[in-house]
């Protein structure tokens, strides 16, 4: 059901409703993704307005207020984060994290989101990395990031999926070591930072060593890296440089800036894309 659904028909409707094929041309034009992703929040808004106990989620309305979600989560901006659904059930996310700067420069952190089946009324939704992560908020055994902290009650219309992943991001840069999960890393955060950084770097380095690990579930969703084949890549990094350079003509170098294709050169973390090139030439 449409927002449109709901509006009174015009007179014009009333004295040709009979005419044949009068009513099509009279439908409203299908509306672009930005007024879909509105109407769609409005739907969920509408949906669980009412008060505590009073309301109930059949399968139909969770999964479409997960979809909601989604499309909320590719309007953001989460530079290094990649998400993508479970094909087995919407209430599983894989992802993985790309950490560029700081202590944890180099990670790749694959992680997975579980989300409550009385989402949005439930508990928040939460958020295990597949390996050992050494940070003061991470549980050293179910490799659990404590999201709570951030989020002490999970409120429909207010919080969202989006949030936590922004969330997560930002204790790979920022750290609260107040009443930590891992007690030995705020311990040593606070203490003796070298040791710090060095036990971080260990666990970069593990993770690496992991990468191209074969996956752990047999979901054709799940995240997978493989090595370089030139025969595999080079096309692919060769399309990507023909459709950036489509854009160049007539396009600033700000605009390019925004929008290059990038590509990761063989055996480092280096950015290759039409983008960069431009910048650094400039």
């Amino acid at each position: 059901m449409s927002d449109f659904e709901n509006q009174t028909p015009p007179a014009s409707f009333h004295r040709r409703g009979s005419a044949r094929g009068s009513m099509r041309k009279l439908l409203p034009p299908v509306p672009d993704m930005d007024t879909q992703v509105s109407m769609s929040q409005k739907m969920i808004d509408k949906r669980t307005s009412t008060p505590k106990g009073n309301h109930s989620y059949g399968p139909f309305f969770l999964e479409y207020s997960i979809l909601a979600e989604y499309n909320l989560l590719q309007k953001q901006k989460l530079p290094g984060v990649y998400v993508i659904p479970s094909s087995e059930t919407s209430l599983c996310w894989y992802g993985i994290i790309f950490i560029r700067l700081g202590v944890y420069q180099e990670g790749i952190f694959r992680f997975r989101i579980q989300i409550p089946e009385n989402y949005p009324d439930g508990d928040c939704p939460r958020l295990l990395f597949e390996h050992p992560v050494f940070h003061p908020l991470v549980d050293t055994e179910s490799f659990e990031l404590d999201v709570k902290r951030g989020f002490h009650k999970w409120r429909r219309n207010v919080n969202h999926i989006w949030q936590i992943l922004l969330y997560m991001r930002k204790c790979f840069y920022k750290f609260d070591i107040k009443d930590p999960i891992n007690i030995e890393a705020a311990n040593m955060y606070e203490n003796d930072m070298d040791s710090f950084k060095d036990a971080a770097k260990a666990c970069v380095q593990a993770w690496k060593e992991r990468t191209y690990e074969a996956p752990t579930t047999s979901d054709p969703h799940y995240p997978a890296f493989s090595h370089y084949q030139p025969h595999i890549h080079e096309p692919v990094r060769a399309t990507m440089l023909a459709e950036a350079r489509k854009h160049e003509e007539g396009t600033s170098s700000a605009q390019l800036s925004r929008k290059g294709h990038s590509f990761l050169e063989p055996g480092s973390l280096q950015i290759f894309s039409a983008s960069s090139k431009e910048s650094s030439s400039s």
